[in-house]
């Protein structure tokens, strides 16, 4: 009769057989990233080639300095970190990453791994689970919490994203901020946005009663009451707790140092004049949300962050010039951090091949 298997030698092969998965499903994802950066820089390339009147655009990204490009990388790299600190916060504040020997930074470094898998769209108001919520449900955390977690942040996210529009639109309305007054471009999407967050918190204090009316009927949309009053539930706790102002912080810079990039991208270009912040925040939060259109090398993003520029009274050539440099600075980041971040898991985690060895040995 075989000897009975020691406990410990199959504790080890599920770990061993966890982590091959969970290095798979990153480099899967950077894997993604990369052939979405070529294809972004070919489709762009071809676009402003082909396309009439779009010859200048071509020409002034061609003059953009190497100085000013390493620059706008470490910008981006604040932006990423702001988000870096938000992610840990609120998907992993027990530091589950950081058992069973795995290191103290592997947190950050499965956050950038998220970031790397291009899971978000501009100012982070959208996305999926991403393979950084989804190591943490393959080292043991319920998809459920984790779901309920993914949306807490990007609950956060979008209310940061709200409130700089009711900031700047109403700050332009009212000639505090230089630029446009149009109340169509200014007072009426921050009047939209303010009534939004009303409306979210409305609903979510009265989330048992909405659900239970539709269960029946809507049940899909009694599911989206209950989780929207669970998010706004959860950013209220963590707005008690102690480590809450860093999260808040991560959101805010997150948000406000990728905005000051798509700022720069003019500078770059040597635009005249130069829109403001003010003009290129609305323009980015707008515009940005066409990013969720499944459009091939994110041209939703870029078609509606320039259109909103151009809206906003900016040069057409000096609008599609910058958003693409700053979409080109927007994958180019997080794909290297990712990438950096994967090769150090490997190195704590072991590689997919040790791994492998590891559940086909004993």
């Amino acid at each position: 009769m075989a000897d009975a298997e020691d406990p410990s030698q199959d504790n080890e092969r599920q770990r061993l057989r966890r982590t091959r998965h969970l290095l798979r499903e990153a480099r899967g994802h950077l894997t993604k990233r990369a052939i979405h950066l070529i294809g972004f820089v070919v489709f762009v390339y071809l676009f402003l080639k082909l396309i009439p009147g779009l010859q200048k655009s071509l020409s002034d990204l061609k003059n953009v300095s190497a100085r000013w490009i390493v620059g706008a990388m470490f910008v981006e790299t604040v932006s990423e970190i702001g988000y870096v600190v938000s992610w840990r916060g609120i998907l992993d504040p027990e530091n589950l990453l950081a058992q069973d020997d795995r290191g103290r930074h592997t947190g950050a470094r499965v956050a950038w791994a998220q970031l790397g898998g291009g899971m978000l769209v501009p100012g982070g108001t959208l996305g999926s689970i991403g393979v950084g919520a989804w190591i943490l449900h393959r080292l043991g955390m319920p998809m459920e919490r984790v779901g309920e977690r993914q949306f807490t942040l990007m609950f956060l996210n979008s209310t940061v994203d709200g409130l700089a529009i009711i900031l700047f639109g109403t700050g332009l309305w009212l000639g505090v901020f230089n630029g446009s007054d149009d109340t169509a471009l200014t007072l009426l999407p921050a009047v939209v946005v303010a009534v939004g967050i009303a409306l979210a918190l409305f609903v979510a204090t009265r989330s048992e009663r909405l659900a239970h009316r539709f269960q029946d009927k809507r049940p899909r949309i009694a599911t989206g009451v209950l989780t929207l009053a669970t998010a706004v539930e959860n950013t209220r706790d963590m707005l008690r707790h102690r480590g809450s102002t860093r999260i808040v912080l991560g959101a805010v810079a997150y948000l406000g140092f990728d905005m000051a990039v798509l700022q720069g991208s003019f500078l770059a270009i040597d635009a005249h004049p130069v829109p403001t912040f003010a003009v290129v925040s609305m323009s980015y939060l707008i515009g940005g949300l066409a990013g969720s259109i499944p459009l091939p090398a994110n041209l939703g993003a870029i078609t509606g962050m320039a259109g909103m520029l151009i809206v906003f009274g900016v040069d057409h050539n000096n609008a599609v010039s910058a958003v693409v440099l700053y979409q080109a600075i927007g994958y180019l980041v997080p794909l290297i951090g990712g990438g950096i971040a994967y090769l150090l898991l490997r190195s704590e985690l072991g590689s997919m091949s040790e791994a492998k060895a590891g559940i086909t040995s004993g």
